[in-house]
């Protein structure tokens, strides 16, 4: 039976596996194109849309990922990290989002010189300044990249400390899986672990379990991003289980980019079923053309999950939150309240 979308709408929820760089406006885009001088391959919305939107076309992770040339050419300015942050918390609360973790890389936003500290100020402001307009709290997570270099991502941790309790909640590793191992970066995440922040990493997305095995135990990851060929390690995935290590999941983007073959064979509804705690994520609202509200119709539509299941996945979100204790168990009571009306 399938679950209208407005219901699903209406449901509180989380996004905590979402890029700032894949999550803009294309009207925001155009404007702030025309204000910085930069050139777009065209100004017309829809063919816009069409170039940027590159998960409708792409075969793999690397085509996927060319939608953030375009991106990240208008998101080298403070005005317009504020502007892409505020529109994306508005968005989100829009579809009744509670709380939303966004992510990162400030390295990607330096080609005018902008500094470090710069690029994460005007980001937290704007998802700030959204939160006293909005129905959202949001928290920031800051990308470590696999493919830049060890020393960048070390760089990038220093700076995740400095902004420990001032809106960061999180750090990441991103990029290109394939042939950029996480062990590498293992210095970064000693230095983030041992200044008790979170740590989600992508991992099982492009390349096999292997890489989830890296991110947990070379890294310490207490979350992981997609998690979608963790089934190919059986040993792995019980460990993952027994110690409730959330998955990201990002249905959609998953099989735009590969990851999976079809919403039916994506490991998902087997990773429900067995136990694992797995959230739904939108990874990048403009790339994939998505929502929080469109993933679970997919998930529910494809995969079978029924409301009672589809509410249990939305407490999963809550319960896999970077946030302090007593605030999630207070978030959490809210969500259960919430939930008994449907």
């Amino acid at each position: 039976m399938e679950i209208p979308f407005e219901l699903l709408h209406q449901l509180p929820k989380t996004d905590l596996h979402v890029h700032l760089d894949g999550c803009l406006r294309i009207p925001t885009l155009i404007d702030l194109a025309k204000k910085q001088n930069v050139e777009l391959p065209t100004t017309d919305p829809e063919k816009l849309a069409g170039v940027v939107m590159s998960g409708k076309q792409c075969k793999n992770l690397g085509e996927y990922l060319r939608g953030f040339d375009i991106t990240l050419s208008v998101m080298q300015e403070p005005e317009a990290l504020y502007r892409i942050a505020y529109e994306l918390a508005e968005d989100a609360a829009g579809e009744n989002v509670w709380y939303m973790e966004v992510r990162y890389s400030p390295i990607l936003h330096t080609q005018k010189g902008l500094k470090l500290s710069t690029i994460v100020e005007s980001v937290i402001e704007g998802l700030r300044e959204a939160e006293k307009k909005f129905n959202i709290k949001t928290g920031v997570i800051i990308c470590g990249m696999r493919n830049i270099n060890p020393e960048t991502s070390m760089i990038l941790a220093e700076l995740s400390v400095a902004y420990k309790n001032k809106g960061v909640v999180a750090f990441d590793l991103a990029g290109q899986e394939e042939n950029n191992p996480a062990k590498h970066h293992k210095e970064a995440f000693y230095l983030i672990r041992n200044n008790n922040i979170n740590t989600t990493i992508h991992a099982g997305e492009a390349y096999g379990a292997e890489s989830i095995h890296q991110a947990i135990h070379y890294c310490g990851a207490h979350r992981i991003g997609h998690g979608t060929r963790l089934y190919e390690d059986g040993d792995l995935l019980n460990y993952v289980n027994d110690h409730r290590i959330p998955l990201e999941i990002c249905l959609l983007s998953n099989i735009q980019t590969g990851a999976a073959s079809s919403f039916e064979k994506h490991p998902l509804r087997f990773y429900y079923d067995y136990g694992l705690r797995v959230c739904i994520n939108t990874d990048n609202r403009l790339i994939s053309d998505t929502t929080v509200t469109n993933e679970l119709y997919l998930a529910a539509k494809h995969l079978n999950f029924n409301l009672d299941d589809i509410k249990s996945i939305v407490l999963d979100g809550f319960k896999s939150a970077f946030l302090p204790n007593r605030a999630k168990s207070i978030m959490l009571n809210m969500v259960n309240d919430e939930l008994k009306k449907y």
